[in-house]
């Protein structure tokens, strides 16, 4: 059964944090989740140790999402109880019993689908995930690698499904992506970098800023 929010803009995800004080300003910000990446081969990997300190700082109101690729599941839930975390994204090919498995355990799951390659957003009826993450996916690493696509390819997904909205956001594009897409939430991480896994605080509070002067044109649905 599906949540649907009181306020009229996306729930925001700043993505690939590193560090508990920036994890923090985030949330000050405004910041409805916070993720973090376990994928070993990302600049943006964070140990599950050092994962637990940031979840354990933030407060209750802010959602921790573990990002992993095509991890075994035993790994993801000992990360999962590790860490604290409340919800996990799954950026590679798990298939759809692996993601029933994990929504079974209580989590919220997000899976990722793509525009442009294999899980495909034509898939999306044989998964039972929590929301579904949707970009265009170019580039060498799983996610969006902060390149910019055409946004409005996803507004007929989004009015049929939760979708978290995301590849190559910034605080300059975020009100056109929202206008053109219609998404439940937007997930956002180097376009608020300094460095891979540095965000840069002012530009954390330039894209919600953003996101909060654009009221969507339709009922939204909790994702965090």
């Amino acid at each position: 059964m599906e949540t649907f929010l009181t306020q009229k803009f996306p729930q925001i995800k700043i993505c690939g944090l590193t560090s508990t004080d920036e994890a923090l300003k985030c949330a000050s910000a405004g910041a409805d989740a916070i993720g973090l990446v376990f994928f070993k081969n990302s600049p943006r990997y964070i140990k599950p140790e050092k994962a637990k300190t940031i979840c354990a700082s933030l407060p209750e109101n802010v959602t921790t999402v573990g990002v992993f690729v095509n991890e075994p599941f035993n790994s993801i839930m000992d990360i999962v109880s590790t860490s604290n975390l409340g919800a996990v994204q799954l950026h590679g090919n798990e298939p759809p019993k692996f993601v029933r498995r994990l929504t079974d355990q209580g989590l919220i799951v997000i899976k990722c689908l793509y525009m442009e390659t294999q899980p495909s957003i034509a898939q999306v009826s044989t998964y039972q995930a929590s929301a579904y993450l949707v970009e265009c996916t170019r580039g060498e690493l799983p996610g969006g690698n902060a390149m910019t696509w055409d946004w409005e390819d996803a507004a007929a997904f989004g009015d049929n499904h939760p979708m978290v909205l995301a590849g190559g956001l910034s605080p300059d594009n975020v009100a056109s992506a929202l206008d053109k897409s219609m998404p439940d939430a937007v997930d956002v991480s180097s376009g608020v970098e300094r460095a891979p896994g540095k965000k840069n605080i002012h530009k954390v509070m330039q894209f919600i800023k953003a996101v909060r002067e654009c009221p969507s044109k339709r009922e939204l649905r909790r994702i965090f």
